[in-house]
């Protein structure tokens, strides 16, 4: 059977330790824990402390975890996902990487499976010098990461220096884990999500999975959209995929109580028709 996490940034009504409760409930396998205001917030005193009481709380869940960093106003309350790692000035770039430092930090302490960040938008610097500086800030997070054993993924985002599979292929190095987010797949529509799976499930070290509407950028509940779900789920069987197959609904928190559970029995039904 695969095993599925849910995204705490679609829970953010809840405290993290009743989300963590509500998921064990469910019969989720893990979470996908986005370090934001509400939970774990990095900026607040002790994170290692309470990342520790965390693994501990998921220890005795059975949970495990993946660590997500796509925090909307984490780090400036006027721009969402700013400043990121292809912002203007260095300065700006270097605050975006002592945050993601802060989440390879905290990923050790959690075992997590990796750390999720994103390429962000170009702005004034233009998608030549934005890819070069972000393989600058990936060099750096990934040799910080791999002294602590964790493994940096870089999610393809629409709209990014980074936006699809395509920019993958073409401007980083092969050797650079991947966050995959199949229903980006239906935004881009530049790879089925299906065989997107196929393709890069070798360099993957967390996927994404939710549905969406074709050439629409909004993460929607299962049955809502046009995603091939049973499709996704085979083409995970068919590549032994070990890892967390996480459910992210960021604009849900206000009827989490319905999809934590809603989610996971979709998921499970689409999985029982594949391997029926």
């Amino acid at each position: 059977m695969l095993r599925y996490a849910y995204n705490t940034n679609g829970l953010q009504n809840h405290r993290l330790e009743d989300a963590v409760g509500l998921l064990a409930e469910a019969g989720y396998d893990g979470v996908a824990l986005t370090l934001d205001v509400q939970h774990l917030d990095p900026a607040l005193p002790s994170l290692a402390k309470r990342a520790f009481l965390l693994r501990q709380r998921l220890d005795d869940a059975g949970l495990g975890c993946v660590i997500e960093t796509g925090a909307r106003y984490v780090l400036d309350p006027r721009r969402k996902h700013e400043p990121t790692l292809v912002s203007p000035t260095q300065g700006e770039r270097d605050r975006r990487i002592d945050f993601l430092v802060d989440a390879i930090e905290v990923a050790h302490v959690l075992e997590a499976e990796c750390v999720s960040c994103f390429a962000g938008i170009p702005h004034e610097l233009g998608l030549g010098a934005a890819r070069e500086a972000l393989l600058e800030g990936l060099g750096r997070l990934n040799a910080h990461a791999a002294a602590k054993g964790v493994r940096v993924a870089l999610e393809p985002e629409p709209g990014m220096a980074i936006a699809d599979l395509d920019d993958v292929l073409a401007h980083l190095p092969e050797d650079q884990w991947l966050a995959l987010d199949v229903g980006h797949c239906l935004v881009t529509q530049e790879r089925d999500p299906a065989g997107a799976v196929r393709e890069f499930a070798h360099r993957a070290a967390t996927v994404t999975v939710e549905d969406m509407k074709r050439g629409e950028h909004v993460h929607l509940p299962f049955g809502e959209g046009d995603l091939d779900l049973p499709a996704v789920l085979r083409a995970l069987t068919d590549v032994d995929w070990r890892g967390l197959v996480c459910v992210e609904l960021s604009r849900e928190s206000h009827r989490a109580h319905e999809l934590v559970p809603a989610s996971i029995a979709a998921l499970r039904a689409a999985e029982a028709a594949v391997t029926a």
